[in-house]
């Protein structure tokens, strides 16, 4: 197959560099400087089975220059959710045809987005729950394999299957988009904006009993969304989500705190969520409208109160455009309880 991967950050290095490492043409949309890099050293895939270098991918600075190349299968979206809408207007500003997109990306509202600016035909919804490290432009590290999902219903679905498994990206078919796509957001919700707004690692946000329950209520409050537009929890790959929604629901906290405190904080080790890099970087751009934000704005949509999710958004948000004293919660729990009561 032919793959177009816009922009080779984390996601998009890995996926294509392993799928170009096993034979499918790979080509990638990055900003001159990158591109140069990329296209002087080759791609650099450290998995545990071993190290890829890659160097057949092709680089293009420009859009336009990219889509007259050829007739690519598909575009790899594994961007920012908030890029989304930029993105596709600026390949339709090109005036060429846009190929049928492949949304690796979190949150639930990227496909909706792409789909009302391409058709629903031309989108495919996907999810990577492997976790990856890049050390250096055009250089990956698989840091814990668990795998990609693809959901069918479109032509080109079973066959990016086939091809991501055979790249050994561990790919698995879904039968729906929705289920899938909320799955993975009830994953990306854990720790995450809370270790932003404290600036404290994950193990000891679920290791303090008040922000345990802050991040129970947040899950359960997703739930309660899924349930009311008919999405169930599914298992991602190598990702017992059915398990997680099942505690988070029903187990009692002084039971799961325990769990959660060495499962979640002891598998991301040094790691820090992507919502507290964005923060503690100074970029002034975050996820958390379309991670926390969607459980607010799709629970409004259906009805179902979402108030822990809406003070997080609220309070993140202030703080990346400075609206918020980022001293006022750096370490000091007791703030954000504040705003919560």
């Amino acid at each position: 197959m032919r793959f177009l991967f816009l922009g080779a950050g984390a996601i998009g290095t890995y996926i294509g560099g392993s799928l170009a490492a096993s034979g499918h043409e790979v080509a990638f949309i990055e900003q001159p400087g990158p591109a140069e890099q990329i296209a002087r050293e080759g791609l650099t895939v450290e998995t545990a089975p071993g190290t890829r270098r890659v160097r057949d991918v092709t680089l293009f600075t420009h859009a336009a220059e990219a889509l007259d190349a050829g007739a690519w299968d598909v575009t790899v979206f594994a961007l920012k959710s908030f890029d989304t809408a930029e993105a596709v207007d600026q390949l339709l500003a090109t005036g060429r045809p846009v190929p049928t997109i492949l949304s690796l990306q979190n949150g639930v509202d990227n496909e909706p987005t792409i789909a009302a600016r391409l058709g629903a035909e031309r989108v495919i919804a996907g999810t990577v729950t492997t976790a990856i490290g890049k050390p250096g432009v055009g250089h990956v590290v698989e840091e814990k394999r668990r795998g990609v999902g693809i959901a069918l219903g479109h032509p080109l679905a079973e066959g990016l299957v086939a091809a991501l498994d055979a790249a050994g990206l561990a790919a698995k078919a879904f039968r729906e988009a929705g289920p899938m796509k909320w799955s993975k957001l009830l994953t990306n919700l854990q720790g995450s904006a809370v270790s932003a707004i404290l600036d404290l690692p994950v193990g000891r946000v679920f290791a303090d009993p008040r922000l345990h329950a802050v991040e129970t209520a947040s899950m359960r409050e997703c739930l309660a969304v899924m349930r009311a537009l008919g999405h169930a929890p599914v298992d991602l790959p190598g990702t017992p989500v059915r398990l997680l929604a099942f505690t988070a629901d029903r187990v009692p906290r002084l039971i799961t705190r325990p769990l959660y405190t060495r499962l979640l904080g002891g598998s991301r080790g040094h790691k820090m969520p992507s919502l507290h890099i964005d923060l503690h970087a100074g970029r002034r751009r975050s996820e958390v409208g379309f991670l926390h934000g969607a459980v607010v704005r799709h629970g409004a949509r259906v009805g179902v109160p979402t108030p822990v999710n809406a003070v997080l958004t609220s309070v993140l948000e202030g703080l990346t455009a400075g609206t918020e004293d980022i001293e006022a919660f750096r370490r000091r729990p007791e703030a954000l309880l504040a705003r919560l009561r």
